[in-house]
């Protein structure tokens, strides 16, 4: 019997609140769903220019034999070349289009940019380096700092081919090689292929109309123009002293980013499609004594720690003890508890109603810091607290108390139009000097689009004709028709909030297959047809809550802007990440590589 009594025990008009929530969905729904963002290339292709390069430095072209080539340099794909000279498979190269490492970090220098997991378990590989982090929330200077300290320590940078784009990708089958050319004129013919070119990549743009006639100076946050601005990552953004500037985008980089342009610019605007949660930040420095005193092995025990937290999993201790953690233990209390039988529309009510009172309390904190009632009223987020990704902040919302701040709210449509000189809303238009795009990252749905180069498996098939009606693969390493190629990333796998522990997971079990099949010569490893779609009804069938809550959630990233379908939560494993790693950790204990084609 569900309890109806628990809405009312806590003071929730459950009614009202349902009734809101889906009006707030209903008006923000763009029957576009993704083509409602352009692909930064062609006429945009100035968007992803690099504005730290200092031009390319030259090489002669390079042709060689390798095992294994590594496409990305982040932390993801770091961590797989960690695990090749863990596996002494040292005939590797790792490729990326940035002049460093870094990923993610090299490419995101915008002000106050951080990452939003605790650094002493998103940081990876503290252990290994030696390196104590300087605050619970580290910076992004450090943490591109910290790519290049793995890259130095591991001796990673001669198997580096850096300021190199990989323009395709073909499968040989005679010489069971990947045939790999790049821009540099480069070909590498690599025996197994590892793409992980992370999910913060590739730039994405609104396809607003007028955007190319605007006048002024337009950028990405992952291209941020300090040349324009000035100042650096801790803002100081002198030159903006008398630039009025509009801000598109209200998710985590533009928490991060306002309060640097509130601060330093002549007049703020910020362009709002749908509010986001801001939850307590908390940083702090890092207390060297506690770092001190950690034992081996600590890292990898706190990350477990956190993901088991953020799992619902029942422990005694909360060791991070942060804006996730209070989250998930709220969001979780009316699960089951020992010994407790409830049926699945009870379980389902109840996390509705505790999902509510999280919903109520981070409005009721917009409230408490916001001191204009009408902006405080538009800042306040109207849908399921994990229908977007989660933000923290302690500064963002006091942005918008400031007399040269402007919150642009566009009541879920967005921006009607981009002029000459300016923004424009329904009638009114704002003049501006320059508009920033916090407008996120292509996330999911064609590979072949994120990869930005064609990649023809066997019988020459595109990996974007095989993922045309979304990504299929075997626990979203492996593709049928695609020998030899392993990805790494947040798809068709167990999700962790943390991308870091979810990316070693994933390097360990690719790295354990390649250094499998290099001990017993096998020269070719595929999914099968069969075991690639019967992971697919796996995800379905694991995955019908999942889909469920993001059916009533407000259009973003995480449900594909209102196609769930094609979103890539909706197709991660959906018994959750710690049933995903025990499911790893029996595939391998079995060692029959089930579901693959070994020859």
């Amino acid at each position: 019997m569900i309890t109806k009594s628990l809405s009312d025990d806590h003071g929730l008009d459950i009614d009202m609140l349902r009734s809101r929530y889906a009006a707030e969905k209903a008006r923000r729904i763009n029957p576009k769903r993704s083509a409602q963002f352009v692909e930064v290339s062609g006429q945009y292709k100035s968007f992803a220019d690099d504005p730290s390069s200092v031009g390319v430095s030259p090489r002669a072209p390079i042709e060689e034999d390798i095992d294994v080539l590594i496409i990305g340099a982040g932390f993801g794909g770091l961590l797989a070349a960690v695990e090749c000279i863990k596996a002494k498979i040292g005939n590797f190269r790792i490729v990326d289009k940035a002049q460093d490492f870094g990923g993610t970090w090299y490419w995101n220098r915008y002000p106050g940019a951080q990452c939003d997991v605790e650094s002493y378990i998103y940081m990876p590989l503290l252990d290994e380096t030696g390196y104590m982090p300087s605050e619970k929330y580290a910076h992004g200077p450090e943490l591109f700092e910290h790519a290049r300290r793995i890259g130095h320590h591991f001796d990673l940078y001669r198997h580096a081919m850096l300021q190199t784009n990989v323009q395709s990708m073909t499968w040989q089958e005679d010489e069971r090689r990947w045939v790999v050319v790049t821009d540099r004129e480069d070909r590498l013919h690599a025996r197994f292929v590892i793409s992980a070119s992370g999910p913060l990549s590739h730039p994405r743009l609104p396809g607003i109309p007028g955007i190319t006639s605007f006048k002024g100076r337009m950028f990405h946050t992952s291209r941020w123009d300090y040349g324009y601005t000035g100042g650096d990552h801790l803002g100081g953004m002198s030159r903006l002293k008398d630039k009025r500037v509009a801000v598109v985008g209200t998710g985590a980089t533009a928490i991060q980013c306002v309060p640097y342009l509130a601060r330093d610019a002549e007049h703020l605007y910020v362009v709002q499609r749908t509010p986001p949660t801001v939850g307590v930040r908390g940083n702090k420095p890092t207390d060297a004594g506690w770092f001190k005193s950690l034992p081996p092995g600590w890292q990898s025990a706190r990350m477990a720690n956190f993901n088991a937290w953020t799992s619902g999993v029942a422990i005694d201790e909360d060791l991070v003890k942060d804006g996730w953690t209070a989250l998930y233990d709220l969001l979780t209390a009316g699960m089951p508890k020992d010994g407790e039988s409830i049926t699945p529309e009870e379980g389902a009510y109840r996390a509705e109603v505790f999902d509510f009172m999280k919903g109520e309390e981070l409005r009721a904190r917009v409230d408490s810091i916001v001191t204009r009632p009408d902006v405080a009223e538009k800042l306040k987020a109207w849908y399921g607290v994990m229908c977007k990704r989660p933000a923290f902040s302690d500064a963002y919302l006091a942005s918008f108390n400031c007399e040269n701040v402007t919150l642009v709210d566009t009541e879920g449509r967005g921006l009607d139009e981009i002029t000459p000189d300016g923004i424009k809303v329904g009638d009114l238009e704002y003049p501006v000097d320059c508009i920033v795009f916090g407008t996120g990252f292509e996330l999911g749905g064609s590979t072949g689009r994120s990869s930005h180069f064609p990649i023809r498996g066997v019988g020459e098939e595109l990996l974007s004709e095989h993922f045309a009606n979304g990504v299929r693969s075997l626990h979203g390493f492996y593709v049928h028709g695609f020998p030899n190629m392993f990805m790494i990333g947040n798809g068709q796998n167990g999700f962790k909030a943390n991308y870091t522990d979810m990316a070693i997971e994933q390097s360990q079990q690719i790295l354990h297959v390649i250094a499998m099949a290099m001990q017993n010569e096998f020269t070719r490893i595929e999914a099968t047809a069969a075991a690639e779609s019967d992971w697919i009804d796996t995800l379905i069938e694991k995955s019908q809550a999942v889909r469920a809550g993001l059916e009533a959630c407000t259009p973003s990233n995480f449900n594909g802007e209102g196609d769930v379908e094609r979103s890539f939560i909706a197709n991660t494993y959906g018994g959750g990440p710690i049933e995903f790693s025990k499911l790893l950790s029996d595939w391998r204990a079995d060692g029959k590589f089930a579901g693959l084609s070994v020859e």
